[in-house]
This record gives C-alpha cells, sequence and structure tokens, in this order.
C-alpha cells in the first residue's frame, strides 16, 4: 500500500496505529503530544503511559488508542534541534524506523505519522519531511502497509529543495515558450489571411531558430503511435525489456497492490491520468516514452495543467523519485500522483 501526504488533524485521522511525539517522561506537554491525550482521554492514557516510565530518544512504546479512530498509539521521543549536526537527523530516521516495524509487528494495515520533532523540539518543517518521506519509501519498498504523513501546519510550511526549483524553472519556461508558440500561431494565421486575400503568398523567414521551434514541437500532447498494443501490454513489454517485475512497478509508483492487480489482468484497462504518469515514473521512461504510453491510455500531458508539468518537469530532469515529485506536488498544493 502506499504513502499518502494529507493535511489533517491527526486526532481524527482513522488508522490502526497513531504515531504521537511523546514527551520522554511520562507526562504530556504542548504540541501533538497534548492534543493526542486530550483526544484520547488523557487519565487512562497517562495511566498506562506512566507503567512504561522513560521512552529515550528515537525509541518507542506502545498503548492503547482509548477515544482516537485507531486501535493503537505507538509513543515516539523525536530529537530536540541544536545545529543539525549532533545526530538530530539519526534520531529523527529511528523514531520513523522504530515505529513503522512496532506497527508492522502489531499487525497494523495502516499507520499515521504527524511530523515528529517540528513543533516544541523545532526541527526544521522542510528537512523534516523530507526524511520521513525517505525512510517511510525505504519501508514500503519491502513492506506492505498505507502510511499517511499528516501534515497539520501548512502556514508555516515550505519546501526548500533542489528539484522544487527545477520544477519551477520548467513551469516558467513552458509558459514562456507556449505563450510564443499561440502567439507565433495567430501571427502566422494572420499572414496567410492576408496572403491569401492577396492571393500572393511569398514565404517569410521564421523569426526563431529551429532549435526553438523542436522545443515547441516536443510540448505537442499529439501522438502517433507505431502500434496497436494496449496501455497493460506496452506497460509489460517495457517492463520486460527493463528487468522490472510487478512489484518493482507498483511500489516504484507508489500504487495499491490491489489496483495495479486489475491492470494486470485486464488488456483493456484504461487507468486515471495520474496513475498512467505514476507508471511512467515508477518505469523511468523519457518523455517521448511517457508521451507514447499515455496516449495508450487516451491521456496525454496538458501544458496547462500545473500538475502535468510537475510531472513533466521530473521526466525532463530524470527525477524519478514518486515520493520526492509528492513531496512537491503536496508543497504546491496539487493532487499526489497514484
Amino acid at each position: 500500500m502506499p504513502l499518502k501526504i494529507i493535511r489533517d488533524d491527526i486526532t481524527k485521522v482513522k488508522a490502526d496505529a497513531i504515531v504521537n511525539t511523546a514527551n520522554p517522561y511520562p507526562h504530556y506537554a504542548a504540541g501533538t503530544d497534548r492534543a493526542v491525550y486530550e483526544a484520547a482521554g488523557a487519565d487512562q492514557l497517562l495511566a498506562q503511559r506512566k507503567r512504561i516510565g522513560i521512552i529515550s530518544e528515537g525509541q518507542v512504546a506502545v498503548t492503547d488508542a482509548f477515544a482516537l479512530p485507531a486501535r493503537f498509539i505507538i509513543h515516539t521521543v523525536g530529537p530536540q534541534w541544536k545545529d543539525g549536526n549532533s545526530g538530530e537527523f539519526d534520531i529523527l530516521r529511528a523514531c520513523y524506523a522504530n515505529s513503522l516495524q512496532k506497527a508492522y509487528d502489531l499487525g497494523c494495515d495502516s499507520v499515521a505519522f504527524p511530523l515528529i520533532a517540528t513543533g516544541v523540539y523545532g526541527f526544521p518543517k522542510d528537512q523534516a519531511l523530507q526524511t520521513a518521506v525517505s525512510c517511510i519509501g525505504s519501508f514500503l519498498m519491502h513492506h506492505e502497509m498505507l502510511v499517511l504523513l499528516v501534515v497539520f501546519d501548512m502556514d508555516s510550511y515550505q519546501l526548500s529543495t533542489r528539484f522544487m526549483g527545477q520544477v519551477q524553472s520548467f513551469i516558467d519556461e513552458t509558459r514562456i515558450a507556449e505563450a510564443v508558440k499561440k502567439e507565433y500561431s495567430i501571427q502566422s494565421e494572420n499572414r496567410i489571411e492576408r496572403n491569401v486575400f492577396c492571393s500572393c503568398h511569398k514565404e517569410e523567414p521564421s523569426h526563431f531558430g529551429s532549435s526553438f521551434q523542436d522545443e515547441l514541437a516536443s510540448l505537442s500532447v499529439a501522438q502517433t503511435l507505431e502500434d496497436t498494443k494496449t496501455f497493460q501490454e506496452k506497460m509489460f513489454e517495457i517492463m520486460e525489456k527493463k528487468g522490472m517485475v510487478s512489484t518493482d512497478v507498483y511500489k516504484a509508483a507508489n500504487i495499491d497492490r490491489k489496483l495495479f492487480s486489475k491492470i494486470q489482468c485486464n488488456k483493456e484497462y484504461h487507468p486515471k491520468k495520474k496513475t498512467a504518469m505514476a507508471i511512467c515514473i515508477a518505469l523511468r521512461l523519457d518523455m517521448e516514452q511517457s508521451k507514447d504510453l499515455l496516449a495508450r491510455a487516451d491521456w496525454a500531458f496538458s501544458p496547462n495543467r500545473k500538475m502535468d508539468l510537475v510531472i513533466m518537469a521530473a521526466i525532463a530532469n530524470h527525477m524519478y523519485d514518486i515520493n520526492e515529485i509528492n513531496e512537491v506536488l503536496f508543497a504546491m498544493d496539487l493532487d499526489l500522483l497514484a
């Protein structure tokens, strides 16, 4: 099952287990910790927490969830942010790894995380999100579980990655290219109309170089398929050439195994557009290959849709980590892939 990043109050999220950013000592403080205690029933939860005693940084302990919409609360103690060079990242990774393993050991099908240590402990939100996504993504490559990463305070959340800059640059350049293409088309139409009216057409040279024309042509959504294979048939042909098995693809695409099975079992299956784009990313296709595969499901990239531009930027920059792409989509308030 996939990783989903959502905006919500973690005390209202339904999951088998909810992770709490706990105080190391058996009492609760401000932030997520207090919210979890109050929603669960503070007296009952605190009584059970006292029986556990001290929890070390990066370690976990389990209690009942009481009034929360969950079976368990997994308590983990995050790192106090100092300077980023004092072991904070190692402790944060241990929080996620140990919590995930505990949820798996408890037989959970789903687990919800807050952004651990980003409240009173002061861990920078952008770096905390990247760490969380990396740890969860690694776990899901070897386990089947729905993991919800719950971000509550979007107002103070800003994503800062190299890829974010590449995406924005690609979007800006594409929009400029599309605007020039549209203007050039209008000029050409007007020129043809004048020539027809005057009955004396004379070819005029382009104001733009051939490389620019090639760039505009690459944005075209029109497809000419070389064969009649369906989306499913072409996907399996690519998988065979790349030596990939089903597990490689649906995990890299952040797709639920049941959904992928539907595609597997029906050669005429037409996936939703974001599912098809996720599979293009998982197969590590280039732009032309991606356009070809999308066309077989009757889809095409649209330079007018911001989500499509993000995916096109990822492909153009050979960025095939679905979770990193979803970080950017989330930061831009767009739907996530798959």
